[in-house]
């Protein structure tokens, strides 16, 4: 099926659907004449449009691109910032917060495809995703020490949390901007592939993930996320919380009788009816 763009797609983002029935949604970055960064304006679309994804059952994947052929995204927009009083950052800073965090808590897995600079704001997005596929030609880093600021945009947390304090400390501390392989052997991106090919890449993987439960694939993602920081016996708690919402689902039972019958699960997705569990199971 022929990917399908939506009409009503804000300016700056296109929201371009794909495969039957529309399951994965690629979010294309498309402010090409300034490198796709990141202006208030352009925040506050993110953050709406992320905000109707996280809403809307039918999503099972999302991929993150760009229509920027030398560009992911290159961070913040420093002429809109260079004009900036002290209120007006502050009055800013609640609308970036929510488009970073409108794909850090998208509650699907989410992928970006990183070609050319993703810089700053940038690859802090990319950070945001759960896993990010990079062109050979791609340029990354969180450079914002140099211009006087820190990464705030989750840079500081998010990279620190992918790759342990010591490599993330160098990488932030001396703004390095590093190259695709050598950030791909430092664990930033997780997959490299030849230029050109990520968001190829990045639609497959997200195309694979969209044919598995919706109901199991988000309970995953929620069990990893909110498991990660805290101690075993409770990432264990939590994890058997997100088991008995996917166990009386019914994907689950559609899952096990299409293993059975051996064809392709119809899933109901988050639209199936809940089957109350069986008490102490």
């Amino acid at each position: 099926m022929s990917p399908t763009t939506n009409a009503e797609a804000p300016t700056m983002l296109q929201v371009i659907r794909h495969g039957e029935g529309g399951h994965v949604v690629e979010l294309a970055l498309d402010r090409p004449e300034a490198m796709n960064a990141i202006s208030t304006a352009f925040a506050e679309e993110i953050a709406a449009v992320t905000a109707e994804l996280a809403a809307d059952p039918s999503v099972r994947a999302v991929v993150v691109t760009s229509t920027h052929s030398k560009a992911f995204c290159v961070g913040a927009d420093l002429k809109e910032r260079n004009s900036f009083t002290d209120a007006d950052l502050m009055r800013q800073r609640p609308i970036t917060q929510g488009a970073y965090g409108g794909v850090l808590n998208l509650p699907v897995p989410a992928f970006a495809a990183v070609e050319g600079f993703a810089l700053g704001g940038g690859l802090e997005i990319a950070l945001s995703c759960d896993v990010i596929i990079a062109g050979e030609g791609a340029l990354v880093g969180l450079p914002e020490v140099s211009v006087g600021v820190i990464p705030g945009g989750g840079g500081t947390q998010l990279l620190t949390r992918r790759i342990g304090w010591s490599r993330a400390a160098k990488a932030i501390f001396t703004a390095a901007k590093l190259p695709a392989p050598e950030a791909h052997e430092l664990g930033i991106i997780d997959e490299l592939v030849t230029p050109g090919s990520a968001r190829d890449r990045a639609l497959e993987l997200a195309t694979t993930v969209a044919g598995h439960s919706p109901i199991g694939v988000r309970n995953a993602k929620r069990a990893m996320r909110l498991g990660t920081d805290v101690d075993l016996q409770t990432g264990l708690q939590v994890e058997d919380a997100c088991w008995r919402a996917t166990a009386f689902s019914a994907d689950r039972a559609e899952g096990v009788a299409a293993f059975a019958e051996k064809r392709t699960p119809n899933w109901p997705g988050e639209d199936g009816v809940q089957r109350n569990p069986a008490p102490g199971t």
